[in-house]
C-alpha cells in the first residue's frame, strides 16, 4: 500500500512485513522529527560530558590538551550511557545493550565532537577562555549549536538505513 510521508514528502510502500520502505533511499521511512530526537538525545550526553570535563580540567589547572581529551572521552561516555539506560529499560541484557548503544551512538558522537571541538580550537581565543568568562559558554553554546545541525543529517541517513538510533528506537 502507497501512502506519503507526512514529515519527508517522500512516497512509500508497505511490504509484506507491514514494514514502510522510503523508496527515495531504500530504507526504512524516517522523519526529521525522529533524526532530530536522536541528534538531541546525543547532544544531551555530549554536552553533560563536555561541560564535565571542561570544568575538571579546569578545577585541576590542567592546560588545553588534556582538558579536551577529558571533555571528549566523557562526551562519549554520557552520551554511551544515556542510550544504555533506555535499552536496558527495555530489557535488553547488559552485553546486548552495549552492543546496541556502540553501534547507536558511535558516529553520531564522533561527528558532534568533531564539530564542537573544531569550532572551539579555531574560534579565536576559545581555547584561552575560563569558565568565569561570559566568551566561553557562548562559544560552547554556538559550537554544540553547529555539532547539532551538521549532525542531523548524519543520524537522519543511518536511521534511514536501519542504523544508529533506527535500532534503539525499535526497542520502544
Amino acid at each position: 500500500m502507497e501512502q506519503e510521508d507526512q514529515h519527508t514528502g517522500h512516497t512509500h510502500t508497505a511490504d509484506d512485513g507491514g514494514r514502510a520502505h522510503d523508496h527515495t533511499h531504500g530504507g526504512p521511512a524516517t522523519s526529521w522529527s525522529m533524526a532530530a530526537r536522536a541528534t538531541l538525545h546525543c547532544l544531551t550526553g555530549c554536552a553533560i560530558g563536555e561541560v564535565l570535563g571542561m570544568v575538571i580540567g579546569t578545577a585541576l589547572g590542567w592546560s588545553a590538551v588534556p582538558t579536551l581529551v577529558l571533555a571528549v572521552t566523557l562526551a562519549f561516555a554520557f552520551g554511551y550511557s544515556l542510550t544504555l539506560r533506555s535499552v536496558l529499560a527495555a530489557g535488553v541484557g547488559l552485553r546486548g545493550a552495549v552492543r546496541i548503544a556502540l553501534a547507536a551512538d558511535t558516529l553520531s558522537i564522533a561527528v558532534m565532537e568533531l564539530i564542537d571541538n573544531g569550532v572551539i580550537a579555531f574560534w579565536p581565543g576559545a581555547m584561552e577562555a575560563e569558565l568565569s568568562d561570559a566568551s566561553f559558554w557562548w562559544v560552547l553554546a554556538f559550537a554544540l549549536a553547529a555539532a547539532f545541525v551538521v549532525t542531523l543529517p548524519v543520524n537522519k541517513w543511518m536511521i534511514g538505513r536501519g542504523k544508529g538510533h533506527a535500532v534503539v528506537h525499535g526497542l520502544h
